[in-house]
């Protein structure tokens, strides 16, 4: 696009970044709320559901896409405050979905009653993030996997 048409629609570089973030921020939250938050299932499945979508869009595009949330946040968190706020303030969403859910899952006796949701749900997107990104680099699922599993065990969520 030409220098002058971009600034046609965006007033820096800045801004062009913020809406990338943005868009892909309330895509991929319409996805959590298409998992996470499905009251036609059980809450544990909507975990499951939610972790297994993603290993699935990760698979289709032959492991070399992830998170661009994640990827941003590790490229640019030490080079920009304003993405590194605005992306912090998209993970806390995300962290509280994710607690949402394990909050739900408490309330259906199908996960520990001592677990902290709050903590738990901060505690799952950061080990997922990282088990995306190991994904990619073993152009794998079973980092994934075994996250999956893992959470699902100290969740006390194995045999739902």
């Amino acid at each position: 696009m030409p220098k002058g048409s971009f600034y046609h629609y965006f007033k820096s570089k800045n801004d062009f970044g913020l809406a990338v973030i943005e868009a892909y921020a309330e895509d991929y939250e319409a996805r959590m709320d298409e998992t996470l938050a499905n009251e036609k299932l059980e809450p544990v499945d909507r975990l499951r559901s939610y972790l297994r979508r993603s290993v699935e869009d990760l698979k289709s595009c032959d492991f070399s896409k992830g998170c661009l949330i994640g990827n941003l946040g590790q490229e640019m968190a030490s080079q920009s405050d304003l993405f590194r706020e605005r992306l912090d303030d998209i993970f806390s969403d995300w962290e509280q979905r994710i607690a949402r859910c394990l909050k739900a899952a408490q309330d259906a006796q199908q996960i520990q009653q001592c677990i902290d949701t709050e903590q738990m749900g901060a505690f799952i997107l950061s080990g997922w993030q990282g088990a995306l990104l190991r994904a990619k680099v073993q152009r794998s699922m079973l980092p994934l996997l075994r996250f999956e599993e893992m959470i699902l065990r100290q969740l006390g969520a194995v045999d739902q």
